[in-house]
Order: structure tokens, then C-alpha cells, then sequence
């Protein structure tokens, strides 16, 4: 029987362990790992990728070492992604559905209002779906080390409150570089503006768009606050992230490294998990507290929006394919159902 994503995590830990008191036995050569993200270095994002350097540090007895490149240093997701498959960066992590561009089955976690609980999101991606999606890697030069938490995305903009989804209309919104976030923007009436996270800061300082969504902590410590005065809670689509590595990298790596790497990301996702996630309602605060208006959108606001984004979901349910949709849905609801 296939062990399941959520086991292997599991059950990686106690290997992981392990390593700490047998890191001389255990075979590891000097290696010098780049770790690069969007985000800055005291997000959980990088938080994470700081606690994965150690794991991998301490338990390698300092011969594998990770250094970390974060706010884009080297360059956007997109061009990240490129540098991961040409092995010229090792590791990254990042929103799962900017691998879209890799296979198409990974727009299914960008679906609007799939999740109402990142515990739902852990249900699935630690499950045979994630499993799925991860076996999609290899072939395009990356492998999968698991699914990180960067929380559920809110709408900012600099030109009016956001009360009802028709303040939506009209605004000039930067999105993720992938298909499914213009169509969700186009659909409520904005102005959808792709754009790489390193230059969102300045676009927004200049104006060249009105707004964007992320998830509050991400607004917090990017200082979006700064250049928007208005946010609005949306929560329409939660992102998780994956944990990737360069194939070319991984392809170097001996059983014992490469076990080393699988223990260290099972620990650090739990790790990443708790802490964005605690997260969330304090960077709303802080926020709140730094000058934003902050509104939230009634229950008949929010369902208009979710009728409007209904063709959306439709379409790309079905480029994924039914069968995977059908079985994340059922997935979902069998979560649900035992809360």
C-alpha cells in the first residue's frame, strides 16, 4: 500500500533524530546549499528555511551547510523555478500554484474558497493528493520535500474600502504570475497586473497598481502597510508552499543525505506550520494598529463573490481533471465532517 504523505512526515522525524547522535556514521560531504524565497528572513517563510539550515547544519556535524537568500534576492518565483531546474539554486520555497507552470494539476490548491482551515490543506496535501502532485516533479527537474503554510490571501488597495464585491470593479490589482489569478481579478471586474513579489513594494509606491492580496503576515512585514491604506478580509484563496529542490541537486546527493534532507523538511514543516499560522491574527492587529483600514465582508458580500468566481472554478477544474478534483473534494468534506 502507498504510505501516505501525512505518514512519511511522521514518520521521517524519528529517523531525523536519529541523525543528531549519528551524524559521524552517517555519510556527508562538504556542501554548500542556496535556499531562496520571496519572502523576508523574519516571515515564517523564512523562518522555516532558517530552521531547516539548522536541522541540516547540526545534524551534517557542519558539513552541509544552507545559506539563505530572502526578498527575492535571486530573482522572482518564475525565474527561480528556472534556477532550480538548471541547478544553479538548490532549494527554494514558494506558493504550490506558481507550479502550474510545471503541471497543470497544481491549480487545484489556487481553486477560490477551496479551504476554510489550513488543518482542511493538511488533510490534503499530506495525503495521496499531495502525493499526486509531487510525482509531478521530478520529470520537470524539481522534487517535492512537502507543503509549508503561507495562509489565506486578503485584498489590499490604496483607493477606497472594499465593502462589497463590486468596490472589487475597477481597481488595478497585481496578481500572481499564474492563469488562474487573472481570471479570478478579471472575473470580479478589477484590473489583474502579473507582476514578480520583488517588485510589488515599488509598483505600489508609484501606483502603477491600486492594490494586491496576500496573506496578513506577508502585508505586515513587507511593509505594505506603508503604500495601502485600505484591506479587506477576503480569504479566497489559502496558500500552501512547496518545499522543492533542484533534481540536478538532489540527483548528487548520496542515501544519507538525501535521507537527511527528508527529515530535516518533515521537521521544519511542522515547525513552519504552527508558527504562520499562530501568526495571523497578530499581524491583522498589528496592522490595524499601524494606521490600516481593515474591513471584513458580510456573509452576502463574500457569497457574491463566490458566485462570480464560479466560472472560474469551473474551468479549471476541468484542465486538473475530474477525478483528481473529485478526490480532493472528497478529501476535504471527509475532514470536515470529523471536526
Amino acid at each position: 500500500m502507498k504510505t501516505s504523505m501525512k505518514s512519511l512526515l511522521a514518520g521521517l522525524i524519528l529517523p531525523g533524530l536519529l541523525f543528531a547522535g549519528s551524524a559521524a556514521a552517517a555519510e556527508y560531504k562538504e556542501r554548500s546549499v542556496k535556499f531562496a524565497f520571496q519572502n523576508v528572513k523574519e516571515h515564517p517563510q523564512g523562518q522555516g528555511a532558517q530552521k531547516f539550515a539548522d536541522i541540516v547544519e547540526a545534524k551534517s556535524g557542519g558539513k552541509i551547510k544552507v545559506k539563505l537568500f530572502p526578498g527575492g534576492t535571486l530573482g522572482g518565483d518564475v525565474q527561480t523555478v528556472s534556477a532550480l531546474q538548471g541547478g544553479i539554486v538548490e532549494m527554494s520555497v514558494m506558493n504550490a500554484g506558481i507550479l502550474v507552470s510545471q503541471a497543470k494539476e497544481f491549480a487545484l490548491v489556487d481553486l477560490p474558497f477551496l479551504f476554510n482551515s489550513g488543518a482542511e490543506a493538511d488533510a490534503l496535501l499530506d495525503g495521496p493528493v499531495g502525493e499526486q502532485l509531487m510525482a509531478k516533479l521530478p520529470e520537470k527537474g524539481l522534487v517535492g520535500l512537502g507543503f509549508w503554510d503561507l495562509g489565506f490571501r486578503n485584498l489590499t488597495n490604496n483607493r477606497r474600502p472594499v465593502k462589497t464585491a463590486a468596490d472589487i470593479a475597477g481597481l488595478k490589482i497585481r496578481v500572481i504570475q499564474t492563469p488562474i489569478y487573472i481570471d479570478i481579478f478579471k472575473s470580479l471586474g478589477a484590473n489583474p497586473v502579473p507582476l514578480a513579489f520583488p517588485e510589488l513594494y515599488s509598483a505600489l509606491e508609484t501606483g502603477t497598481v491600486d492594490g494586491q492580496e496576500n496573506p496578513a503576515k506577508t502585508i505586515e512585514l513587507t511593509k505594505f502597510n506603508e503604500v495601502q491604506k485600505y484591506m479587506t478580509i477576503t480569504r479566497h484563496i489559502y496558500n500552501p508552499q512547496s518545499l522543492i529542490i533542484s533534481r540536478k541537486f538532489w540527483d548528487t546527493l548520496n542515501a544519507d543525505e538525501k535521507a537527511l534532507f527528508q527529515s530535516a523538511a518533515a521537521e521544519a514543516t511542522v515547525f513552519q506550520r504552527k508558527l504562520s499560522r499562530d501568526q495571523e491574527a497578530e499581524a491583522l492587529a498589528s496592522l490595524k494598529a499601524k494606521g490600516m483600514t481593515i474591513d471584513e465582508l458580510p456573509a452576502d458580500e463574500l457569497a457574491k463573490i463566490r458566485e462570480k468566481v464560479k466560472p472560474v472554478v469551473d474551468k479549471y477544474k476541468a484542465e486538473i481533471g475530474e477525478a483528481l478534483v473529485s478526490q480532493a473534494y472528497a478529501t476535504i468534506e471527509k475532514k470536515r465532517a470529523s471536526n
